[in-house]
């Protein structure tokens, strides 16, 4: 009899996630085995659940911040050992063979499968993962480390697209889990941070400012000088035209989602003059060994509020409610 494991599953969009007894999954060739230490709870995870991503694999386990020990290695790897700490990211496999992945854009594969959403995620005891999206993970505290796998990464790379260090007015809008990490980056670089929340969100804000915000406001709210770029973490549409109202000629408005809700039509004038609005599309293996090895540096540190993980529903509507400062993460 194979052994098994516990895992939270989804059988149907729209559902609550239940609490199965499944077999642990076995690498197969160029992958790797895992038992998970932590996996963090991601906006992307409720757009999956609330079937705003139409295509999960049925029944799923989701979760695509995951930080675990090695325990079993398929065929063919090699550089990675029983035992060694790593995390997997959200983008979970790529062809390497279509144009994209031969110039070096593998986030835009033609044929990519992502985890917890088209591959078993970490919401469970056990995991498996492809070896090239794997990262080593030298932080000692699994639970603080694991938002840094998509909250961190899909930051980083947002950032990246709106110039890096280089705007000197960064605005955010969404103070969540991404955002309060990135903070703590542009801070470092010595860059001015206006949060945008939920309007009338005072404990968000209140956040923001102990993590270095030089204003903080509602999304309703106008900063008190013009942003050199503004990057959204909230799925809200209406947001874009509203940021791009605050984004001096020639700035950026660059958008961190999977997935946002429609943008409603705004006037030419408020584009015209350079400004430009992007989107970010899952990673790359750069970003995470950039981003990875950056992390230590500023340092950034993660505030999180743990659970277990047969409460994943309550970390996942705790998220939906907009109740939590930092991240959430499940603990096996």
């Amino acid at each position: 009899m194979n052994a098994t494991m516990r895992a939270m599953r989804l059988h149907a969009p729209h559902q609550p996630l239940v609490l199965d007894d499944v077999p642990i999954p076995q690498p197969g060739p160029g992958e790797v085995q895992l038992r998970v230490l932590a996996c963090g709870v991601c906006r992307t995870d409720l757009h999956v659940i609330d079937g705003e991503l139409s295509e999960p694999h049925l029944p799923l386990i989701p979760g695509h911040e995951v930080v675990g020990e090695v325990t079993a290695l398929g065929e063919g790897v090699s550089g990675l050992e029983s035992g060694q700490r790593i995390g997997v990211p959200w983008l979970g496999w790529t062809c390497g063979e279509c144009d994209p992945c031969r110039a070096g854009r593998e986030n835009l594969c033609e044929r990519a499968e992502f985890t917890g959403y088209t591959r078993d995620g970490g919401y469970a005891e056990y995991a498996v993962a492809d070896t090239r999206y794997c990262f080593p993970i030298h932080d000692d505290d699994a639970q603080a480390a694991a938002p840094l796998l998509c909250a961190g990464l899909i930051g980083y790379r947002t950032w990246r697209l709106a110039g890096g260090d280089e705007p000197r007015r960064l605005g955010i809008y969404g103070f969540g889990a991404a955002a309060h990490i990135l903070a703590q980056l542009a801070v470092a670089r010595g860059q001015r941070v206006y949060a945008f929340t939920r309007p009338g969100d005072e404990p968000a804000q209140a956040f923001a400012r102990r993590l270095g915000a030089v204003w903080a406001g509602g999304s309703d709210e106008t900063p008190p000088e013009p942003l050199d770029a503004a990057l959204l973490f909230a799925p809200v549409g209406a947001l874009v035209p509203i940021a791009l109202e605050h984004v001096k000629p020639g700035g950026a408005v660059v958008s961190g989602g999977i997935h946002m809700s429609d943008i409603p039509a705004f006037p030419y004038r408020l584009l015209w003059q350079e400004r430009s609005v992007k989107s970010v599309a899952n990673l790359t293996r750069r970003d995470g060994e950039e981003f990875l090895a950056l992390a230590p540096t500023v340092p950034i540190r993660t505030e999180i509020r743990a659970y277990p993980l047969e409460e994943a529903n309550q970390a996942l509507e705790d998220l939906r409610q907009g109740r939590l400062s930092g991240a959430a993460v499940l603990i096996p």
